[in-house]
């Protein structure tokens, strides 16, 4: 699976700088955060609103829709997919599982 996703978020680094006619990544790059921010929060809900209608097929091809975007936007702001499987390792350790915090404690996350 890593594989697959380190080859995701390799691709959308390298699309980057392509002209944004023969790239959709390049055309997201060049249209900025604000519109990268926008199209993952339209898949997020288009995956919330499949799952809710027991849609399983459409949620799988929708939950891919939205990891792509979320790897734009993580690639936009130069954070490597690796440093978000460090935070989820590093709650696992605390807690015994990789589950979201309080928001309390979320602030204390480390960087790399």
């Amino acid at each position: 699976m890593s594989t697959s996703l380190d080859s995701l978020y390799d691709a959308i680094c390298a699309s980057r700088h392509l002209e944004p006619s023969q790239s959709r990544t390049a055309k997201l790059f060049r249209e900025g955060m604000p519109k990268m921010v926008k199209k993952l929060c339209e898949e997020a809900v288009e995956v919330g609103i499949d799952a809710l209608q027991g849609k399983r097929n459409e949620t799988i091809l929708e939950s891919a829709d939205l990891i792509y975007q979320l790897y734009v936007v993580l690639a936009q702001m130069d954070i490597k997919p690796s440093e978000v499987f460090d935070e989820i390792a590093r709650r696992e350790q605390l807690y015994g599982i990789a589950e979201k915090l309080p928001k309390n404690q979320s602030s204390k996350v480390t960087t790399v």
